[in-house]
């Protein structure tokens, strides 16, 4: 792929409104933007999406950078590849780290689209001109989730995702179902129960939701298979599901009937490709989830939720759900509840380059050597 640079920027930006879950609230988002660019000057642009802090997976912003900058990059220069497929069995050495992984790998994959003038999304197999649309209700009080879904309706969303926990599951979902008894709604726990819980999550079975996300461990896929058997709500894994591996374990249990597919949190296109393909072999549904991303991993999502297994809609809302202002243009805009996917080479956007130099915190350049 002829590679002279990699660049990498630390860049942070508050949120809107604060982004709460039972793990905490997310006011200020970090992120890693990566930059590949080729001997033509042609550039690829990935995102790493790690939290600041471990409260998701056991990566941060900081380690990430790390093994970006110490491990994969170099990794990179000592082994040329000649196409985005060849990227990851060659960061296979290295375990786990699939968000650092990701951001280099999807700028790899937007750099390679380019060099072919044509759109991530035709590169990987996409079959869809436009994707629905879904959102997150994340709020710490009943009267301001309704008002978020109030709001959200009139900005067209297809699904409704409620963060719930113990304290507060039934009797949210209870006066969200009054209030809006056909809306599409899933429930999200992000591991917030145990099996100790059965009764109390057999209970959630009254709202007829699209699914409950994560209810167990975070680690987990052996126990939710004994909950799916004991609930007529479908189980969908997200954090439990890290590689190709964990999807295939998952389903061949019956841990689950829905999976949420993150390529930040697989380690990039390639592995979110190969989850994809067997789940639709295998009749499991799937849909794309967010991390709460600026406009480069937000594109990305768009092209990987325009394969044809993905028949939920998926965490793609708008940039202005969560920025001021974005650091792509055009930014991500929901039109009648579909976002569109881009059909230009690569992702499909520009850089903001005045936006990104206003977030960025940290910005580190690496030359390749020419052989």
């Amino acid at each position: 792929m002829n590679i002279v640079n990699v660049n990498l920027k630390v860049i942070s930006m508050p949120l809107k409104s604060p982004f709460h879950t039972h793990l905490g609230t997310v006011t200020e988002r970090e992120g890693i933007i990566v930059e590949v660019t080729d001997s033509n000057g042609i550039s690829g642009f990935g995102e790493g999406v790690a939290f600041s802090t471990p409260w998701y997976t056991e990566e941060t912003v900081k380690t990430s950078l790390h093994i970006l900058s110490d491990i994969l990059i170099p990794l990179l220069m000592k082994t040329p590849i000649k196409q985005p497929e060849d990227a990851a069995p060659l960061f296979h050495s290295l375990k786990r780290n699939h968000m650092a992984k990701a951001g280099l790998e999807m700028a790899l994959w937007d750099l390679y689209a380019k060099r072919k003038s044509k759109s991530l999304a035709a590169v990987i197999g996409g079959t869809r001109g436009k994707v629905a649309s879904g959102v997150v209700v994340a709020a710490d009080s009943l009267i301001t989730c309704l008002n978020q879904i109030e709001k959200y309706i009139e900005e067209g969303y297809q699904r409704y995702k409620i963060k719930i926990n113990p304290r507060q599951d039934y009797s949210f979902l209870s006066e969200i179902r009054r209030h809006y008894p056909e809306l599409p709604i899933m429930a999200d726990a992000n591991s917030s129960y145990t099996l100790k819980d059965l009764d109390r999550l057999k209970a959630l079975d009254d709202f007829n939701l699209l699914m409950i996300e994560q209810p167990l461990a975070s680690d987990d896929i052996i126990e939710h298979s004994l909950l799916q058997k004991e609930l007529n709500t479908p189980i969908c894994l997200d954090e439990s599901i890290v590689s190709f591996e964990d999807a295939k374990n998952a389903i061949e249990l019956g841990s689950c009937q829905i999976i949420n597919i993150k390529a930040g949190r697989v380690g990039g296109l390639y592995e979110a490709k190969k989850i994809h393909d067997y789940c639709q072999a295998k009749g499991i549904a799937v849909w794309c989830g967010g991390m709460i991303e600026f406009g480069i991993s937000r594109a990305h999502n768009i092209a990987l939720a325009s394969l044809p297994g993905f028949t939920i809609p998926g965490d793609i809302s708008a940039s202005q759900r969560f920025w001021e202002e974005d650091i792509i243009t055009p930014e991500v805009t929901v039109e009648n509840g579909y976002v569109t996917v881009p059909d230009s080479p690569g992702i499909g956007v520009a850089i903001n380059e005045k936006r990104l130099k206003e977030t960025t915190l940290i910005e580190k350049s690496y030359r390749f050597l020419k052989k």
